[in-house]
């Protein structure tokens, strides 16, 4: 933090009211230690009387006491030397700099990435006092997102002992834990999602494919059309695109017949797997041919009789419950959507639907509204 000192002629104080070891403004108040103003240059001392009671500059633009790049200033503190309202012959203040942020709901305090310094300099000392203030205030967690053109002020947080949280392609999350205690912030997402389709026509075929790029004990092998669901994509909808993508073939969505749950499968994250079962409404096949060897319409019994499939339990498994829920033996989680009261979000909700009178699967088998 940096200290100057004010003459107080250069100060501009209009219908001041003078209290012993206190001045009251209408916005700011002045105390024997310490006092707000806003940041800006102040000019000209006038006095006081004992009516109307305000603070006023006489910049136009309301330059910043750091001048017009502000880096995201909030607020300053100053100090003067004195205990009574006559201020004496000067007036020492201190500028505190905090970079601009807002709260949120769990104490903690979200930094403004796009108000960020340039300067390295300027960054390590904003960034100090703003962490001092942040201390003071009883302030938890905070979250500093540093876009990539920013980069270079990742080692510095470091430095600071902040931590990383996340990054994407545009940006790192850094984090810090203010309180003496275990830390409380959630950490970095822990799972992938993945969604396998099993489509099967009115001729008893199911649609596979065989990879282009697979591990050698798989080639030859001919599967379900697979795929990550993109970001802010729904299970049920990924499940369609990632067979349209493979096969070119149209579906509709019917049920989750079953998920897995696997553990370390990469870079240490786990693994959510859907297994969906769609509705073809198209036929004729065009595969891609950047992810996929070949894609055909296969008889259920030659698929189930592959040795790969026969000689796995899971997938044997899997492949028994869409079979079972095809001869209305079984039913998955249908999807439905609706809004919580907790979060006013629209949210899908998959569950079981049974009929009682033929206690089978309902015929609620496409995504619906609730």
């Amino acid at each position: 933090m940096d200290l100057k000192l004010f003459d107080p002629k250069s100060v501009f104080l209009s219908n001041l009211i003078g209290q012993k070891g206190m001045l009251s403004f209408s916005t700011f108040n002045f105390k024997a230690a310490s006092l707000n103003l806003s940041p800006f240059f102040i000019r000209s001392y006038k006095g006081a009387s004992h009516e109307a009671a305000c603070l006023s500059t006489s910049s136009p633009d309301g330059v910043s006491l750091v001048g017009k790049e502000q880096y995201g200033v909030e607020t300053h503190t100053y100090r003067y030397d004195g205990s009574s309202t006559n201020f004496g012959s000067s007036i020492l203040f201190r500028e505190k700099r905090v970079l601009d942020a807002f709260d949120d709901e769990y104490g903690g305090v979200v930094v403004n990435p796009e108000k960020l310094p340039s300067d390295t300099d300027v960054f390590v000392s904003i960034l100090r006092s703003s962490l001092s203030l942040w201390r003071t205030e009883g302030k938890k967690g905070i979250w500093l997102k540093l876009p990539v053109e920013k980069c270079d002020l990742v080692p510095i947080a470091i430095r600071e002992g902040f931590q990383y949280h996340h990054a994407e392609r545009g940006y790192v999350m850094m984090t810090y834990w203010i309180p003496d205690e275990p830390c409380m912030l959630p950490a970095n997402a822990s799972h992938q999602v993945g969604v396998g389709g099993f489509v099967m026509n009115d001729k008893n075929e199911v649609l596979v494919v065989q990879e282009k790029h697979c591990a050698p004990e798989l080639a030859g092998l001919w599967k379900l059309p697979t795929g990550f669901i993109l970001e802010s994509e729904e299970i049920f909808s990924g499940a369609v695109r990632e067979v349209k993508e493979e096969t070119g073939i149209d579906t509709e969505f019917l049920e989750v017949i079953a998920f897995r749950h696997a553990h370390n499968v990469a870079f240490e994250k786990s693994d959510l797997f859907f297994i969906c079962m769609l509705r073809p409404v198209s036929s004729d096949i065009k595969i891609d041919d950047l992810e996929v060897q070949a894609a055909k319409w296969m008889a259920l019994r030659e698929f189930v009789e592959q040795p790969l499939i026969k000689g796995d339990n899971m997938f044997k498994k899997i492949i028994d419950m869409c079979i079972a829920r095809m001869g209305k033996r079984y039913c998955g989680l249908s999807v439905h959507k609706v809004v919580s009261k907790f979060d006013n979000r629209l949210s899908s909700l998959y569950y079981n639907v049974v009929d009682d009178q033929r206690l089978g699967c309902s015929s609620h088998d496409s995504c619906t509204s609730t």
